[in-house]
């Protein structure tokens, strides 16, 4: 019997592996219905694998999986409906045009004439497709082919998508507006399971998965991720005076709410304070050095440091390779 399905996908301790280092290993994760979850990690790390388990197009070899309440390995006809797959590789028919694949995938699941025409049409129109309707799939660029795949797997409007690297070889501008209608499918209470290897891609997603020689090395909102990796959040700081630089350095590392001061490389009046909240503490920091009863230092300009999603990304790999160093040690 099926489970209530409070969380899209429930993934405990799941462990697949192909060779000595290949696969995944002890996976645990949940995504709750309703959320975009982004998977980031470079090629190889175990993304499509994590995918396809879900799917029920791999089985486990320890743990468990559970999606929309059912053991993907026995999932019915009536599960597989929900649930919309954009995988990789371009799998639809070559031979046939374009609408012609879209109403193929369409009838797989039922769907009545007039609906397809209906669907079909806001689809093509949403990824720049009305114009190639009657090209052929062998006949469409590597980007076109995706938009095509996008098209057949929301043709059946599912609660729960998973889109397997949907964005490569599109052009930033049509890539911004697919994340547009996911974030909308989001709003309308579907679920989506997304991977990349586009990094920036996770300032998108309400949850964030980092991957590594297929070990989930962080799931979190891109907000925590980012102060999990600096250990809270950063204020740069840009004193008036470089000669007041040792004296800011000495009394910020003195005051209680502030967890580390660092020089910025290159700079002779620039430093990197990190404390748990920037936007409590930055007047704070600023009092503490401006006091004019103490240490009356100028600062010129200040603000929480703004990095990117690549930075982040980055900093968690390090933490996590000076981790396993630290055990083999």
């Amino acid at each position: 019997m099926d489970q209530p399905a409070h969380n899209a996908i429930e993934a405990r301790d799941v462990t697949l592996m192909f060779a000595e280092n290949a696969g995944v290993f002890d996976q645990t994760y949940t995504l709750a219905e309703g959320a975009i979850l982004g998977m980031i990690g470079p090629s190889g790390c175990g993304k499509t694998t994590t995918v396809r388990l879900a799917l029920g197009l791999y089985r486990p070899q320890r743990g468990s999986v559970r999606v929309l309440g059912a053991d993907p390995a026995a999932f019915t006809t009536r599960h597989r409906a929900r649930i919309g797959y954009i995988p990789q590789q371009f799998v639809l028919y070559p031979n046939l045009n374009v609408v012609e694949n879209a109403e193929f995938i369409a009838s797989l699941y039922g769907m009545r004439t007039g609906q397809i025409r209906k669907r079909l049409n806001e689809l093509l129109e949403f990824v720049d497709l009305a114009d190639a309707r009657n090209r052929l799939g062998r006949q469409l660029s590597g980007g076109m082919q995706r938009r095509l795949m996008l098209v057949g797997a929301l043709m059946h409007n599912p609660e729960l998508l998973f889109a397997d690297e949907p964005t490569a070889g599109i052009d930033p501008v049509l890539r911004s507006r697919f994340w547009q209608y996911f974030r909308t499918l989001r709003d309308d209470g579907h679920t989506l399971f997304i991977t990349t290897q586009i990094v920036s891609e996770a300032m998108y997603c309400d949850y964030v998965a980092v991957m590594r020689q297929g070990r989930l090395l962080a799931l979190d909102t891109p907000h925590n991720l980012k102060r999990r990796a600096l250990g809270g959040e950063i204020i740069h700081l840009t004193l008036a005076n470089p000669a007041h630089l040792a004296s800011a350095v000495g009394t910020l590392r003195r005051y209680r709410h502030v967890k580390e001061v660092r020089y910025v490389p290159g700079t002779d009046r620039e430093l990197h304070v990190t404390v748990d909240d920037a936007g409590d503490w930055l007047p704070e920091v600023l009092n503490v050095l401006e006091n004019p009863d103490g240490p009356n230092i100028v600062v010129e300009s200040a603000e929480e440091l703004a990095l990117t999603f690549d930075d982040v990304f980055v900093r968690i790999i390090h933490q996590w390779e000076a981790e396993e160093t630290g055990k083999q040690s």
